[in-house]
C-alpha cells in the first residue's frame, strides 16, 4: 500500500472546492502509468471504476467487474497517485448482500489499495449502506443516474429522466454521509437543481455543465476508445490513430530490416 501524502486531497478539499465555486475535475484510469500522468496533469480526483471490465476486459458491461479485479487496478493506481484523491468503485452486488457484506467489502478495498473513497452505485434505497460504510469511517462517493450496474433493469444506457427519485436519490446519498454524489446521463436541468440542492459536491458525467466537477474515462478523453463514444464525450487527442500508426511503422522497418538501426544495436 502507498504511503499517505502530505499533499494529498482529501473529501475536505472537495467540500471546500464546492463552496469556493472552483470545478473540480475527475478522470477514470486503471493502471500505473496513465495514473501518474493524470496526476501529474493536476486533476483532483482518479476513479478506479468498474468499467475496467468494459474498457480494459472488452466486456459487454461492468457487471463483470470482481472485488479482486478492483483491488488489482485499485493499488497499482493509488501507488502512482501522489495527489489526487483516489476513489474505487464498489463492484456488483456487494453494496446489495446486506450492510455488513458492503461495509466488509468497502473496507477491504480500502485497506488493499491505499485509495481515499469508494464509489458506490445506488438509490434511496442505498441509505442504510452508505451510513453504515461512512460510520465505519471509510468515505462514500454515491452515484446516481444512469447506474451502470443496474442496466440490465434499466434498460440499457439512456437517459434517466424521473426528476423526483433522482432528487431523492442524491438527497438520500448526501443525508447518509456521502462526501460527493456522480451525477451520470441526467438532465442538466436537473443536475443543476440537484446541485444547488446539496451541500456536498456533484460530479456530472453527461450531466451538463452546471454539476460542481467533471468526470471522463481516460481513454475516451484521449482518443483511446475502441466502441462507440458517447455524446457527452470530447476527446482532446486520437491516440489510437497515433498508437496504430506507430505500430504498422515499425512493422514495415521490421519487414524492410530498417529496424533495429546501427545506433539501436549493440557492439
Amino acid at each position: 500500500m502507498p504511503e499517505q501524502s502530505a499533499c494529498r486531497l482529501t473529501i475536505r478539499d472537495l467540500a471546500a472546492a464546492k463552496q469556493a465555486g472552483r470545478p473540480l475535475s475527475m478522470v477514470t484510469a486503471y493502471d500505473w502509468p496513465t495514473a501518474r500522468l493524470v496526476d501529474a496533469a493536476g486533476v483532483d480526483c482518479v476513479l478506479v471504476g468498474d468499467s475496467v471490465a468494459m474498457v480494459v476486459a472488452g466486456r459487454p458491461t461492468t457487471i463483470a467487474a470482481t472485488i479482486d479485479q478492483m483491488i488489482y487496478h485499485g493499488e497499482i493506481v493509488a501507488r502512482g497517485v501522489s495527489r489526487a484523491l483516489v476513489v474505487v468503485d464498489l463492484p456488483f452486488p456487494l453494496q446489495h448482500l446486506g450492510v455488513r457484506t458492503a461495509v466488509e467489502s468497502a473496507a477491504r478495498i480500502l485497506q488493499a489499495t491505499g485509495c481515499q473513497a469508494i464509489k458506490l452505485e445506488g438509490t434511496a434505497g442505498q441509505r442504510e449502506v452508505i451510513a453504515a460504510i461512512v460510520a465505519a469511517g471509510i468515505p462514500v462517493m454515491g452515484h446516481v443516474g444512469l447506474r451502470p450496474q443496474a442496466v440490465n433493469q434499466l434498460g440499457g444506457y439512456r437517459m434517466q429522466r424521473d426528476r423526483d427519485q433522482l432528487l431523492a436519490d442524491a438527497a438520500a446519498a448526501a443525508e447518509a454521509g456521502a462526501c460527493g454524489v456522480v451525477l451520470e446521463c441526467i438532465p442538466a436541468a436537473v443536475a443543476a437543481e440537484i446541485t444547488t440542492s446539496l451541500a456536498v459536491p456533484t460530479i456530472g458525467i453527461g450531466a451538463g455543465p452546471d454539476c460542481d466537477g467533471q468526470v471522463l474515462v481516460l481513454h475516451d478523453l484521449i482518443g483511446l476508445s475502441l466502441d462507440r463514444v458517447p455524446r457527452f464525450v470530447r476527446s482532446y487527442a486520437d491516440l489510437k490513430t497515433t498508437i496504430t500508426e506507430a505500430v504498422s511503422t515499425w512493422r514495415q522497418d521490421v519487414e524492410a530490416r530498417r529496424f533495429p538501426a546501427a545506433a539501436e544495436t549493440p557492439a
